[in-house]
């Protein structure tokens, strides 16, 4: 593995960890759905041609309606946030696919990092804080581990190389763009993260540039484990060699079910931990889609900063400032 000179942003940030806790922003993407946009809040100007609908594309805001991706950033950067993730978790050719967009991937990337960028610098001037920009990268709606066809067990929608490739184009466009760290988030195969931290290595060498990473797998039931049938220790050792800023979980479950799978977790790995779990279960009967409030979930996750577990802490889906 190459090494390049540690980057002052990742010196800042260990500074930083090493006197107290971290908060990392709440969920995007149902912040999102409370705002009930339309077809035409999707399409804006750049894409009001385009053959497929865009409805429920949430990175395409970045760019046809940046004023409101600003002020989610905002509000949760008020509420407390050091990080704040770039409105990105679909932001690779495989995930755009669906859409047909796969050509719009480098604006959709350099536009959100600028957003969030660009919030980040309005918290240094009015509120005299530093608050990083951690390039999100999602999972992809592929899995390189597992077939989706029961009648052929050997088959792969996606390679390894197909995933490098796309995850490349995505972290460079997110650095491009102003990030700080980039994260690759909601982990539930570990080769899908093992292309997207390859790639992260290849643009590191590309740029003789340190680039901070953040790391968080997502438990996907009570089992313990990924989709792709790995506990949490395993994930560890599996991309603990790339030297990762932290590493943590999120989404999936609640901070009380998730609370034993992050105290294995915190005993493992050599690193800062991150954690950032749903408000609850999913109700699908729920107005918002989660039953927990605020309280709830502080009361949760405070217990796991008191017992040490964590160093990152914030929110994924149903959470809000």
């Amino acid at each position: 593995m190459n090494t390049y000179p540690i980057s002052p942003v990742r010196q800042e940030l260990e500074q930083l960890l090493k006197k107290r806790l971290l908060f990392i922003d709440g969920a995007m993407g149902t912040m999102i759905q409370t705002h009930k946009l339309k077809e035409s809040d999707y399409r804006g100007t750049v894409f009001i041609d385009h053959p497929s609908d865009l409805k429920g594309n949430n990175d395409l805001l970045g760019i046809t309606k940046p004023e409101l991706i600003e002020q989610i950033h905002w509000d949760f950067i008020v509420a407390g946030a050091d990080i704040i993730e770039t409105n990105t978790f679909n932001g690779t050719t495989i995930a755009q696919a669906d859409y047909g967009l796969e050509s719009a991937v480098t604006q959709i990337n350099i536009e959100n990092a600028k957003v969030a960028k660009k919030a980040a610098l309005r918290a240094k001037t009015e509120l005299h804080r530093k608050v990083f920009v951690a390039g999100a990268m999602g999972p992809t709606n592929r899995t390189a581990s597992l077939s989706p066809d029961v009648n052929d067990p050997g088959f792969r929608a996606v390679t390894y190389d197909q995933l490098k490739a796309s995850y490349y184009e995505q972290a460079a466009a997110l650095i491009k763009g102003g990030a700080d760290i980039l994260l690759p988030e909601t982990t539930f195969d570990t080769l899908n993260v093992k292309a997207a931290l390859h790639a992260i290595e290849d643009l590191k060498k590309d740029l003789n540039l340190d680039i901070p990473v953040m790391i968080s797998v997502t438990i996907t039931d009570q089992s313990g484990r990924t989709l792709s049938g790995q506990t949490v220790e395993a994930f560890w050792n599996s991309i603990k060699h790339t030297n990762p800023l932290s590493v943590g979980i999120n989404c999936a479950l609640g901070a009380k079910q998730m609370r034993p799978y992050i105290e294995t977790l915190s005993k493992s790995a050599q690193c800062y931990i991150s954690c950032y779990p749903n408000a609850g279960l999913p109700n699908p009967l729920s107005e918002t889609g989660y039953d927990e409030l605020p309280e709830d979930t502080a009361k949760q996750v405070s217990e796991f900063t008191q017992s040490g577990f964590v160093n990152i802490i914030g929110g994924c889906c149903g959470t809000t400032p």
